[in-house]
């Protein structure tokens, strides 16, 4: 039985990889809990499962959360704040930790459940995004597990199992494309919050599902590809599939091509994450074919997703500027939901504060480099969002490289 600290208990993957144990109680438990702010459902989560420790992030609810389970006997450990959360990831006997906090407050915690010999199921992109220069190396030296558990790297994993040192030709990332899929450009000017939020295909947070409007998510996954895989940038690809049933793909030296098809199920690369190398039979709804009936493909427009060449550019300059990147488009996504700043101004905003990073660019970041990238990041995107409220107009010190 594997033991499991889970981080974003209350998120889309926490709530997710808790259906997973509640379905194979005979192969998971749970060790510890930590989540963001969602008391009522914490509360709920520690009664079913009876984690031996529990974090919440926003230390204010900690009193509530002791409220609300004051009955319960015996009491878990009840930390609050980041070092809380931090806490819970290094804790006890866990055999995985399963990083489900979004955005790059998965970093640190990532990093003291590696420090503490824990393998990771990695759901938290930002992690390897920013942190990739000082991740993979500690990966290393504690010897520990690094298993994507988002659906297109899990799909990458699960077709290189077998394929021999050297054999790995290309990577092609597939995108649903999107709640703005189908929208022409010119329209794109009008796109509100409640618009973005209409993804097509797969129920996400709203953070995720603006990402994958901007297709910012797809670059991302770029980036942390080229460090899962090690695979150079003009090697990973990323092709429109509006279907969603193959998740990704591998080329191989002979030109033969692996892909991995599910229905648009995150349950399905969190169980492999935590089951393998080993497969579990499950009940889900089975592929069927006939059913998910044509499965179409298209080049993305690179006029649409800008943020996609973004990406592309920032992790060729290398070093700290894929920590900007990621702070930056948080920033703005937590900007447009909020309606202050437009759809398009998302993309302008790391534009702008990506090009003001190109002469403080770190080659070879330590963890207090990339956190101040980070924060100087999240600053310089709040100053651009004060210059368009005085009517300036953002300009890039310098254009984009094509991809």
């Amino acid at each position: 039985m594997k033991a499991i600290n889970l981080l974003g208990s209350t998120g889309s993957i926490g709530t997710q990889t808790l259906d997973i144990v509640t379905q194979y109680p005979d192969q998971f438990r749970i060790v510890g809990l930590a989540a963001g702010r969602n008391v009522e459902m914490l509360a709920s989560q520690i009664r079913q499962f009876r984690p031996e420790i529990v974090a919440i992030c926003v230390e204010e609810k900690l009193p509530e959360l002791k409220e609300a389970i004051k009955d319960l006997d015996p009491q878990p450990i009840l930390l609050a704040g980041e070092a809380g959360v931090a806490e819970v990831a290094r804790y006890g006997d866990a055999d995985i930790v399963v990083t489900g906090i979004v955005g790059c407050a998965g970093l640190l915690p990532t990093i003291a459940a590696i420090e503490a010999g824990k393998d990771i199921a990695l759901a938290n992109k930002e992690t390897l995004i920013a942190g990739g220069p000082v991740v993979l190396p500690l990966i290393e030296k504690h010897g520990v597990k690094l298993l994507p558990a988002d659906s297109e790297h899990s799909a990458i994993f699960q077709c290189l199992q077998g394929v021999p040192k050297g054999g790995l030709r290309r990577i092609l990332l597939t995108a649903s494309g999107g709640a703005f899929r189908d929208w022409p450009v010119e329209k794109l000017p009008e796109a509100k919050v409640t618009d973005a939020l209409k993804h097509p295909n797969w129920s996400m947070g709203r953070k995720i599902t603006i990402d994958s409007a901007t297709l910012m998510n797809k670059g991302l996954e770029v980036i942390e590809a080229h460090f899962l895989f090690g695979m150079d940038y003009d090697r990973i690809d990323i092709v429109i599939h509006p279907q969603s049933i193959i998740h990704s793909l591998i080329e191989l030296q002979d030109t033969s091509v692996l892909a991995q098809l599910g229905w648009p199920d995150m349950r399905l690369p969190l169980l492999y994450a935590l089951s393998w190398p080993d497969r579990i039979y499950t009940d889900w709804e089975q592929l069927d074919l006939v059913k998910a009936g044509s499965l179409t493909f298209r080049e993305p427009d690179h006029e649409k997703y800008p943020c996609m060449q973004l990406a592309y550019t920032a992790g060729r300059a290398g070093g700290s500027m894929p920590a900007v990147l990621n702070a930056a488009n948080e920033q703005a996504v937590a900007l447009f939901l909020d309606e202050k700043i437009g759809y398009l101004d998302i993309a302008r905003c790391i534009e702008y504060v990506c090009d003001r990073h190109q002469a403080d660019n770190c080659q070879n970041p330590s963890l207090d480099d990339i956190i101040a990238a980070d924060q100087w990041a999240r600053q310089e995107v709040l100053a651009a969002h004060k210059l368009m409220n005085q009517g300036n107009r953002l300009i890039s010190l310098a254009s984009t490289a094509q991809i």
